[in-house]
């Protein structure tokens, strides 16, 4: 089942719904972080909860939103931005953390995080970002960021992520959904939603067996008369990095560190904690930028 992202709102609009399949994306950067399986399930939520949240929060293109994730277990950070299209990159500090199974037989993604903070930064172009923290829960990303939109945003939240992996690391299916109480919404229907919601299958599975995000957007919402917008994105994993940005980089650090680096290395490499990528700076290009440093 190919990766998109859909929403829909009740015919009443009192409750709104995002789906999403991410196979393609969480596989993508499974490949560029080359992580084991507990590392690859961890980023590969916190990457689709970001999409599903920057589905729901941006308008603008130029609008961005960072879920960061600071654990105090063998996975200290764990971070993904995403923009409103739901383009996002992340970065996970431990990719090769390795644990035994849950006592739910699960990846043990709580374990590895362990405590801790989350927070979500979102930058509309305003003077100053939004920015909202919470502590962890447990550490298995959906329930924390379910709790997080219950505390920081006084939005009534159900968030649902999976990511099934194979047994040669690859990701067999990746996916979410988020749905919102909005206001008009009654006790009775947040009884039903519950309802269903504890009935559900995983989401790993109703992608595994071929549900599409439109068919899982119905299913979590089964009884409720729904409209599906006309919004759907495809959700991928999209770096924004460049030369021009890493010559920023080079600038911000100050001419002293420059020239420390000109006279003992003669040279630079920056690589990209996003999308692994190496930029090189020669001497005479370093050069250039202490030049603009200075001036």
């Amino acid at each position: 089942m190919s990766d998109k992202l859909v929403r829909g709102t009740s015919a009443g609009g009192e409750i709104r719904v995002f789906a999403a399949v991410t196979t393609d994306l969480v596989n993508e950067a499974h490949r560029i972080h080359h992580t084991y399986p507990v590392a690859t399930a961890a980023l590969g939520r916190l990457l689709t909860g970001a999409a599903i949240m920057g589905a729901a929060g941006l308008k603008n293109d130029t609008d961005s939103m960072t879920v960061q994730i600071k654990g105090e277990g063998e996975i200290k950070n764990l971070v993904a931005v995403a923009d409103a299209k739901s383009r996002v990159r992340g970065y996970i500090s431990n990719p090769y953390v390795h644990r035994p199974l849950n006592s739910k037989g699960k990846l043990d993604v709580g374990g590895a995080i362990g405590g801790g903070f989350l927070s979500v930064v979102r930058d509309l172009g305003l003077k100053e970002p939004y920015a909202g923290q919470v502590p962890l829960v447990s550490g298995e990303i959906a329930e924390d960021l379910t709790y997080y939109y219950a505390k920081s945003e006084q939005v009534p939240t159900s968030v649902a992520l999976g990511v099934l992996v194979d047994t040669d690391n690859t990701v067999i299916s990746a996916g979410g959904f988020m749905i919102q109480m909005l206001p008009g919404a009654t006790d009775e229907m947040a009884k039903t939603l519950e309802d269903i919601l504890k009935e559900l299958p995983p989401v790993t599975t109703m992608i595994r067996d071929g549900m599409s995000a439109e068919d899982i957007l119905f299913r979590v919402t089964d009884g409720f008369p729904m409209l599906c917008e006309n919004k759907a994105v495809i959700p991928e994993y999209k770096c924004t990095c460049s030369k021009e940005r890493m010559e920023k980089a080079l600038i911000s650090i100050g001419k002293d560190a420059l020239t420390e680096i000109i006279t003992e290395q003669g040279q630079a490499e920056l690589s990209c904690q996003f999308c692994n990528n190496a930029y090189t700076f020669t001497k005479p290009e370093l050069e250039d930028l202490l030049a603009k440093a200075k001036g």
